[in-house]
């Protein structure tokens, strides 16, 4: 006679010991998929990294001294779409268990020590308000002022609506402070990560010295969709990835997310030696 088994006694697979990719479908075990910096092995594909995971791939281990971590948006404008905006940023921030978008600081990478500032997606979707375009400013104003490399790691999907034209302001004023920074003769090396949309596109995230992007990232003012139904044609294949974007002009370099922080550095040897006479 057969035996019974009873379902309590059979071996549980641990919840997150796989992990599907949206892109192929494929079925990855997830500790493998960390270790490869969160990129499918199957189709190349890019799992977003929160902010922490930034930083340990791209500066030394515990370099990052943060700046303005304290500083937090205000609802100047009492605005409300499906909820109030208060509401909205308090839980964003109990959600990530920061004050804003944008993290900023200074560290070290290879040896150059840097400004970087990072754009935080999974909050409100890294858009850019008052307080991010500040804390952007700052520390463009802070490699201007120390003389440093500044590094801009984008992930957005543009200016916030919430605030309304208070983040229209400051596309002009990031701009206007990297426009001083190009005066110093400092570098600046944008980074772009998938998505990179909006009001972030047409300010700082295009205009550093070399713009560097990771495979296959979304890169637009407007989105396909809304550009196809103005123009009322069917886009190209892959157009705004950073591919075509790299093809046209548009991007200087594309690489994987294992050989970004070797890229950066080899620019920054080039850009700005460390052992350059000042």
């Amino acid at each position: 006679m057969p035996v019974e088994t009873n379902n309590d006694d059979k071996k549980r697979v641990p919840d997150g010991l796989w992990t599907k990719c949206p892109k192929c479908e494929a079925i990855l075990h997830t500790k493998e998929l960390e270790t490869n910096l969160k990129v499918c092995s199957k189709c190349g594909y890019g799992f977003p990294l929160s902010v922490r995971e930034r930083i340990d791939l791209l500066l030394e281990a515990d370099s990052l001294q943060e700046m303005e971590a304290s500083m937090e948006p205000v609802d100047a404008l009492g605005f409300a779409d499906s909820q109030p905006y208060k509401h909205r940023l308090k839980t964003y921030q109990k959600k990530t268990g920061r004050k804003e978008a944008a993290i900023i600081g200074e560290g070290q990478m290879g040896p150059h020590r840097v400004a970087i500032g990072i754009l935080d997606f999974s909050f409100m979707g890294g858009s850019m308000g008052s307080v991010v375009g500040e804390k952007i400013t700052r520390i463009i104003e802070l490699a201007r002022d120390r003389k440093i490399p500044l590094i801009i790691v984008s992930a957005s999907g543009g200016a916030r609506m919430q605030e309304s034209i208070l983040s229209l302001f400051q596309m002009a004023k990031t701009s206007a402070a990297l426009a001083k920074l190009k005066e110093a003769k400092i570098p600046f090396i944008s980074v772009l990560t998938d998505p990179t949309t909006g009001g972030v596109t047409a300010s700082f995230a295009m205009l550093g010295d070399v713009i560097v992007a990771e495979p296959k990232a979304l890169l637009a003012f407007a989105g396909p969709r809304v550009i196809e139904q103005t123009i009322r044609q069917t886009l190209p294949h892959g157009f705004q990835q950073s591919e075509f974007l790299l093809k046209h002009g548009m991007v200087d370099v594309v690489t994987e997310r294992n050989q970004l922080k070797p890229t950066l550095v080899r620019l920054l040897n080039f850009l700005y030696p460390p052992n350059r006479k000042n």
